[in-house]
This record gives structure tokens, C-alpha cells and sequence, in this order.
């Protein structure tokens, strides 16, 4: 079994890996403040209490966006299991074309992401990551990285709606009844929803319209299932995008 672990601002995403097919996730939150030991107590916790014996890992891979955190989980991986995990980042092979001006700057989420994508779709692609942030990716039809955008997330903007207003409360995200709301509450869930989803209608037909050419939308992240249901246009939503990616990647560096 492989492990393939995802480290978010938010949450760290834990996929069991057996062949091709990610066989169970679990979830960890994103604690900075934890020591590699605590980790690989978690990480052995988790994993029993779900029944999966640790000296079944035989290998493991990290992305990760909150980079205190990369050696730490790293270590808890080596405590726990024995083995080095791959962190993806420069020298990993990846199978992708990167034509950003920085290929530095892209995330090992955002390449994960990207690689599982072009793994189970056929490009071009616009992929869309709904998690602490909103991470547009873009795929060209030769299956090539070449930019995207980025917007602050649904739970950031409310949050930050809530604590920079004198009446606003924080509202869970959710799809009220209507688009035009007659309380607080509604309109604020209005925006959220309503709003992102039309954001992402947007972004989408304005991203065809550079690319010159009709592209599959897919939809990730935590909440992605909530929004792209209220999508005009058709949006594929597939929640372990990352996971599959990480796998794949594995895969690409450890052949003999």
C-alpha cells in the first residue's frame, strides 16, 4: 500500500493507495505546531482505527503547501513506516509540461492536482480546486500546464466578510432556497454559493474563449461538491483529483 498525503493550509488529505484505485481517504487537520512524532501517532491512530495495518506501507508521497510542515510529515512518515516518502517539488519527474513563467511557484498540490486530471480526462482541461483558496489550473489540448488563476476561497471570504463587518454573522455554506434571499443569513449563503458558481461559469467561458477551444471542467476540494451542483454548465466533480495525481506521480519515480 502507498500512502499518498496531501498537506493543506486547512486539512492534510490521507489516501490509501492499492494498484491504480485510492482506496480509502481519511483527514488530518493542518497543525504547524505539531512535532513528527505527534504526527506519526496520528498517522498510526488513524490508520488502525481504520482497520489498515501499518507494515503494509511500502512506499509514500507528499505534496504540500504549508512548508514548515514538509520535513515534519516527512519524519513521521520515516517513524512510522520505515520508508522515504517522495515530496513532490524540483527534480521530481512528473510527466507534465510546464509553461509558466516560474515552474518553481507551482504548488506540488496544484501539479498533483494537475496530473491526476490528465490521468482520467482528456484535454484541454480547466480544473478547478475549492479548498482554503480557489485554484484555477488550466490544461491545453496538448496536455500542458500553461497558467490559471487564483481567488480566495468560499469559508476565507465569508470569514473574513463576518469579521470585517459590524452585523454580519458567520454563516454555514450552504444553498439557501433562492438566489434573491429576504434575511441576512440567506443572502450571505446566497453569495457564497450563487456567487462562486457563477464565478466559475464565468472564469470557465472566459478560459475557452483564450484557448479558442471547448474544455472539460472538473471540480475539487472541499467545497466542491456544495458549489458546482449550482453550475450552469456541466462540471465533473471528482474529490480525490490530488490523491490519484500523487499516486501517479509515485508511480513515474519509482520504475525501475
Amino acid at each position: 500500500m502507498i500512502l499518498a498525503i496531501d498537506i493543506g493550509n486547512t486539512n492534510i488529505a490521507i489516501g490509501c493507495i492499492d494498484g491504480d484505485d485510492v482506496s480509502n481517504v481519511f483527514f488530518l487537520s493542518t497543525i504547524t505546531a505539531k512535532t513528527a512524532d505527534e504526527y506519526a501517532v496520528d498517522l498510526k491512530n488513524l490508520l488502525e482505527f481504520h482497520s489498515f495495518s501499518t507494515k503494509t506501507i511500502s512506499g509514500a508521497i507528499i505534496s504540500c503547501v504549508v512548508p514548515p510542515l514538509t520535513e515534519v510529515v516527512r519524519k513521521a512518515i520515516m517513524l512510522l513506516a520505515g520508508v522515504e516518502p517522495i515530496v513532490v517539488g524540483a527534480g521530481v519527474k512528473t510527466g507534465m509540461n510546464i509553461l509558466i513563467d516560474d515552474p518553481a511557484q507551482l504548488g506540488g498540490d496544484m501539479v498533483a492536482t494537475a496530473v491526476g486530471a490528465l490521468a482520467k480526462y482528456p484535454p484541454p482541461l480547466i480544473i478547478i480546486d475549492l479548498g482554503t483558496a480557489i485554484n484555477i489550473c488550466v490544461i491545453d489540448r496538448k496536455g500542458s500546464f500553461i497558467g490559471g488563476a487564483i481567488a480566495p476561497g468560499v469559508s476565507l471570504s465569508m470569514n473574513a466578510l463576518s469579521a470585517g463587518t459590524s452585523q454580519l454573522p458567520t454563516v454555514q455554506i450552504e444553498a439557501p432556497a433562492k438566489c434573491i434571499s429576504a434575511n441576512t443569513i440567506d443572502c450571505m449563503k446566497s453569495g457564497a454559493v450563487f456567487g462562486t458558481a457563477s464565478m466559475i461559469d464565468g472564469m470557465a467561458k472566459r478560459i475557452e474563449v483564450e484557448l479558442s477551444d471547448k474544455a472539460t471542467v472538473i471540480a475539487t476540494g472541499g467545497h466542491a461538491a456544495i458549489i458546482c451542483e449550482h453550475c450552469s454548465r456541466d462540471v465533473i466533480y471528482d474529490p480525490n483529483l490530488v490523491l490519484h495525481g500523487l499516486g501517479a506521480i509515485y508511480k513515474k519515480n519509482t520504475r525501475p
